[in-house]
């Protein structure tokens, strides 16, 4: 099947995350490679205003003329009306760029990106016709800042085109040269494009847990460990921590993980593995539960070989996924319609501090189930509060993260604006530091801006879930958080980007590109 698109072909192109944008089938340039994987024709498009190149699928191009005045009309960005001004110089030129399409387009391109006063009379019309003939006859210079053009819009557009999903975190993506406040960046003032946005930064491979590390904290604590034995279920960035130090502090643990390739290390290290949730809660007296979110934390009791069936008056199970109160209590029910005990301990703090053991720990519920974990609770963190009934623990701690949230926006869109006025991120920083606004998640997620390293503490996705149950619990008690609806949308952008796995410090990307 012949292509539907040729060389040279004006078309209207979309990007995973941005807007229709007008550009031209093109012969890529030499460090540009063609990506595999693709499914169906690709061509490789130049991007006018932004002057990038990438591979698009054929299904994601449509005719230029034919949609035109539609997607003009529907996209009043300035970096959009500066694409089409430049695609339609381009048309008005009225030059034959079909017989000779990419010399003439790149003495184009030429003369577009290298608008330099010259020494020449106005009415001297034969270097324009020199220039645009081949390009043998243009002058070495210019070609010479082409090419070092082209090798920077390559690499930002080519790592989108790879890495748009999401999907591919070790992109050789350098993100000290995209952010970094001592480097170059992408774009250079408010006349940047869109399109020059960095794609999906890579995020930086977690260190692997060091189990047998015992921290200083712990030491301290001197935790006597309870007789019963405990099983856990979900060993992500939270709960690999928690395991550890309930492990070190002398704790019986039966663990479960929907890979199980992570259980192998704990079970190193003294564990007991599960096959299956209702394995793990048969075995266990008290079962703590730490996934990725409420729909999550639903499966591990309703799914498949969840735990209700094995649910019954000698069994507690303890709910530390970040939730909403309806699924706590919905949960609950379950637990309790079966005789079995419910807590719901929700954990504030980050990667750093559960593996430090310092987490903060709000729970409701069944009091004796909270009595009994009071020597978990001790090895996973600092303090831990008793809330009264299941729902309120949730609650707590979502306001809690619409506070964290709403914050670290703000704090994104103070840093942007500092770099944009031509301030040095760092100076702002050490002023923080000095003020009553320090505090260790600003200065943190500051310092994380600052380096462009966005290490997972806490993943934006799960941030930017929080806000958005803060959000469903503000309209059930008809609360306004216009401010939380604001973050949440930032966040969400972020998200769609392909940063929901980074940091949630990566919302920067969002607040300054």
């Amino acid at each position: 099947m012949a292509d539907a698109f040729k060389l040279g072909d004006l078309v209207w192109a979309k990007m995973k995350g941005f807007p229709p944008w007008p550009g031209r089938v093109s012969n890529p340039p030499k460090d540009l490679k063609k990506p595999g994987g693709k499914k169906g024709a690709t061509h490789c498009i130049f991007f006018f205003g932004s002057k990038n190149y990438a591979w698009i699928e054929e299904s994601n191009l449509k005719p230029y003329f034919d949609f035109k005045e539609t997607l003009v009309k529907s996209n009043k960005s300035g970096g959009f009306r500066e694409a089409v001004e430049a695609i339609e110089e381009f048309i008005q030129k009225g030059e034959s760029f079909k017989d000779d399409p990419d010399d003439l387009f790149n003495k184009l391109v030429e003369s577009v990106s290298e608008k330099k006063p010259k020494p020449k009379p106005k009415k001297d019309p034969p270097p324009k016709a020199e220039k645009t003939t081949s390009k043998r006859e243009s002058s070495p210079t210019p070609i010479k800042k082409k090419k070092k053009q082209r090798v920077n819009s390559t690499d930002s557009v080519n790592t989108f085109e790879a890495n748009g999903d999401g999907d591919d975190l070790e992109s050789p993506l350098n993100h000290h040269r995209l952010l970094g406040n001592h480097s170059t960046p992408l774009r250079k003032g408010p006349g940047s494009n869109l399109l020059e946005r960095p794609s999906n930064i890579m995020r930086p491979l977690t260190p692997p847990l060091d189990l047998e590390s015992v921290s200083q904290t712990l030491k301290e604590k001197n935790i006597l460990p309870s007789p019963l034995k405990f099983g856990f279920l979900g060993l992500g960035i939270m709960g690999s921590g928690i395991v550890k130090n309930l492990l070190n502090s002398g704790h019986s643990v039966i663990v479960w993980n929907r890979t199980p390739d992570k259980c192998k290390d704990f079970v190193k290290a003294g564990a007991d593995e599960g096959l299956t949730p209702s394995d793990v809660i048969q075995a266990a007296d008290i079962t703590f539960s730490c996934v990725a979110d409420p729909q999550a934390a639903k499966d591990m009791v309703f799914g498949n070989c969840g735990v209700l069936p094995e649910a019954g008056p000698s069994k507690g199970y303890v709910e530390m996924t970040s939730i909403d109160a309806e699924t706590s209590q919905d949960i609950a029910e379950a637990i309790m319609g079966k005789g079995g005990r419910y807590l719901e301990a929700q954990v504030q703090g980050s990667k750093t501090q559960a593996e430090e053991g310092t987490l903060v720990i709000l729970a409701a519920g069944d009091r004796s189930l909270f009595d009994d974990c009071q020597s978990c609770f001790e090895a996973m963190g600092k303090n831990s509060f008793y809330l009264g009934e299941v729902g309120n623990a949730s609650k707590m701690n979502l306001v809690l993260q619409l506070m964290a949230g709403v914050t670290l926006a703000g704090l994104a869109e103070g840093m942007a604006l500092a770099d944009r006025a031509g301030l040095q991120q760092k100076d702002v920083l050490e002023v923080i530091e000095l003020t009553s606004f320090a505090c260790p998640t600003i200065l943190d997620k500051g310092k994380a801006i600052i380096d462009g390293v966005f290490s997972t503490h806490h993943p934006l996705q799960h941030m930017q879930k929080d806000l958005k149950l803060s959000l469903s619990l503000g309209d059930q008690l008809e609360q306004p958080l216009p401010l939380t609806a604001t973050a949440n949308e930032v966040f969400l952008h972020a998200k769609r980007l392909g940063y929901g796995t980074h940091d949630a410090s990566a919302v920067y990307i969002r607040a300054r590109f």
